[in-house]
């Protein structure tokens, strides 16, 4: 996702100001508990994706050391960058080819620090234009604020990333038979010898002796190890990819416009290209709708009284360009939620940490989750001086209190901009945003050091 928004002012958990003493406590206390707290639940039966009986360990007909459930951004990174430190790995994935549908996602200097260190960071860089700052308007066109980069953060990158582009990248990174396709889990059990068993609806059967689940928001595998089910966060998202064959015309630069209850934004992505949101709120995820003229049409209604240039990108977009998807979360509240593993099965990404799009983290995060397992893992495999389950451990410590603040957060930006009282919102436009409002706090969350794998 990338509606991305980045706008909170006197958050529990914004950079820029003081965490409420409840929140500092649960953070401090469990930063300390988590690795005591969170030891993995021991089951004394498995526990099935489907209605069918568990099969012996004799009817397995492959053995495989890790599998990884999934060829989104999480599970290719993760692959890619075991693959660098020497650890092999099969990719399981449901579709028939990589999942190329979405439209595009915003990565800032965090994301690129793991582009750079699992080595594909300069290819992408060819494909998409450096954004120089953002613009921010009301629904009327008038400019509130706008901000450099770099003036606030001399390392800082942004760049909007095309997600077809992204995912076939890093599966260049892997051999050729890295990836399995067509191979959509149906079942999924733990055996007496310790190894996981994997059923796919193909009727394959696996015996990995690691898993690793980076199965996206609706995770069959996070389920299995008894997460909840992510909670829809009142606001739904239309996004497209509008295209300009003779060129582009506009700055490269972030560009949003708030209204009352309807926010919109958008950002070149390539000199033919360019990315947009419109978030709006709603009480209900609403009905699933394919048909993308339909799509389109919904989108523009929303903004039809907003500055022409949104317009226009909404119309130069292709339809099968266009999706909503309900906004949703996870939080994952100390001493309550799961831990990221269970045994040999661990979570990546959207699957452990679902979070709204309002901070532009989804994926950065999920590729910070993906370098962080690889090295862990790598070590604990390579010099055996730590276990399997330690490694987990040690991952699932270091990056909950990371992740925890990022998405209450996240969730919290998306509350303050979807505001729709016309008094709040005056005051959000006329006061909080020109007056209050600082760039430099709100982008701390993007420092994240990664060394070359």
């Amino acid at each position: 996702m990338a509606t991305t928004s980045l706008l909170l002012v006197n958050s529990p958990l914004s950079a820029s100001s003081s965490p409420s003493p409840l929140v500092l406590r649960t953070i401090r206390s469990s930063q300390t508990q988590y690795s005591t707290r969170f030891q993995p639940r021991t089951r004394t039966t498995p526990i099935h994706l489907s209605i069918a009986g568990a099969q012996a360990d004799d009817d397995v007909r492959r053995k495989e050391d890790i599998v990884i459930v999934g060829a989104g951004i999480a599970g290719l990174a993760t692959a890619v960058s075991l693959h660098r430190l020497g650890v092999g790995s099969m990719v399981l994935e449901q579709a028939e080819s990589l999942r190329t549908g979405g439209t595009s996602l915003t990565l800032f200097k965090n994301g690129w620090r793991v582009l750079d260190a699992i080595g594909v960071g300069n290819d992408l860089r060819t494909h998409f234009l450096e954004i120089q700052g953002m613009s921010i308007k009301s629904e009327d066109g008038t400019e509130l604020r706008s901000f450099s980069f770099k003036d606030e953060d001399e390392s800082q990158e942004v760049r909007a990333v095309e997600r077809r582009i992204l995912l076939e990248t890093l599966a260049n990174q892997l051999p050729p038979d890295a990836i399995s396709f067509s191979s959509k889990l149906a079942k999924i059990e733990r055996s007496e010898s310790g190894e996981t068993l994997l059923e796919l609806m193909n009727g394959r059967r696996l015996s990995a002796k690691i898993v690793i689940g980076c199965d996206g928001i609706r995770s069959p595998i996070a389920k299995w190890m008894g997460f909840s089910e992510p909670q829809y966060a009142g606001h739904c998202a239309f996004r497209g990819l509008s295209f300009y064959p003779d060129g582009q015309p506009y700055e490269p630069k972030v560009n949003y416009i708030y209204g009352k209850g309807v926010r919109a934004g958008c950002v070149p992505v390539s000199p033919t290209k360019v990315y947009w949101f419109i978030c709006f709120n709603s009480s209900a995820p609403g009905p699933k709708i394919t048909d993308p003229s339909v799509l389109k049409k919904q989108a523009r209604e929303l903004v039809k009284n907003w500055p022409s240039q949104l317009l226009d990108i909404i119309d130069s977009s292709p339809d099968d360009t266009i999706i909503r998807t309900p906004l949703v979360d996870r939080w994952l509240w100390p001493s309550i939620s799961p831990p990221a593993f269970v045994g040999k099965v661990v979570l990546v990404g959207d699957a452990w940490h679902p979070m709204t799009p309002n901070l532009g983290q989804g994926a950065c995060c999920a590729l910070e989750d993906s370098v962080v397992l690889a090295r862990k893992l790598a070590g604990a495999i390579k010099t055996g001086s730590t276990t399997i389950e330690e490694a987990f451990r040690s991952y699932g410590s270091e990056r909950w209190p990371r992740i925890f603040p990022l998405t209450v957060r996240a969730n919290l930006t998306g509350s303050f901009l979807q505001w729709e009282n016309p008094a709040v919102c005056s005051v959000r436009n006329n006061v909080i945003i020109p007056k209050v409002v600082r760039l430099g706090p709100m982008l701390e969350h993007t420092n994240f050091e990664c060394e070359p794998l």
